[in-house]
């Protein structure tokens, strides 16, 4: 049986972009990335546009809209630069993130709570534009009540300290899995679509994957770096796999 349709998987290319721009030029191709994700079984495409447009750029964007068939999933900062963007690429979803100029990649989840007079009329905007909207935050049920409370219908936890606690020891693994497993019912009881992501690699996205309420999960810097040893369709398929076996046995469980 498969449980395909129940969790997605969405691939992040931003880090194809990161090694191009190292260089300059147009190699490797996030875009040619993204098309190999398709064939590789990926449900969606995730690409977050950084205000210093430090991987992914305007025209990856506007390729990934043209070349992909595949929802995009945008990921942006809470910005009128980027509203506007996403206004006038019409992805299938925008995901809201935190961002910091100096940070190597996102740190933590957006804090909603304390943001919700400046997050509210983009949410509304982004809404009614008929983009889905989706808020990268913690598993922490102030933050999911503060995504009710904006409207938005979908939250994307973040599972990077979760990622982060396999080294510290079994304990600490098992009490940030609990953490993500308590938020991701708590949200869906409330109405909400769950998504998580950050940080998830072979040996720490089953236990995630198993979480029955999540319908998405987006994974990208761990691909893109196990293909450079298998290649990224190999990448891709394998994850895809431990996804679905994880799930598969919730369902022969239940």
């Amino acid at each position: 049986m498969t449980v395909r349709n129940e969790l997605r998987l969405g691939i992040n290319v931003d880090h194809v972009a990161t090694i191009r721009n190292t260089r300059g030029g147009v190699h490797p191709d996030p875009v040619r990335a993204a098309k190999v994700a398709v064939s590789a079984g990926a449900d969606g495409i995730t690409a977050h546009l950084r205000e210093d447009r430090r991987h992914i750029i305007d025209s990856d964007i506007e390729r990934l809209r043209a070349e992909i068939a595949l929802p995009l999933n945008f990921e942006m900062a809470a910005t009128r630069e980027m509203v506007e963007i996403a206004l006038r690429q019409r992805p299938h979803a925008v995901c809201i993130v935190p961002e910091r100029r100096e940070e190597r990649t996102t740190e933590g989840g957006l804090d909603a709570a304390g943001q919700l007079a400046h997050l509210q009329p983009m949410v509304l905007e982004l809404g009614a534009a008929g983009i889905r909207v989706s808020l990268f935050i913690a598993a922490d049920r102030r933050q999911i009540d503060a995504a009710v409370a904006l409207g938005a219908p979908v939250v994307e936890l973040h599972t990077g300290t979760y990622c982060e606690a396999i080294d510290e020891s079994p304990e600490a693994f098992e009490r940030e899995r609990a953490r993500i497993e308590d938020a991701a019912h708590y949200g869906a009881g409330l109405g909400l679509e769950i998504h998580a992501g950050h940080g998830l690699t072979y040996d720490t996205v089953k236990p995630i994957a198993a979480i029955p309420v999540i319908r998405e999960l987006n994974i990208g810097h761990f691909l893109i770096g196990e293909a450079v040893f298998v290649g990224l369709d190999e990448s891709i398929r394998t994850m895809r796999a431990l996804m679905d076996e994880a799930r598969n046995a919730v369902d022969a469980r239940s």
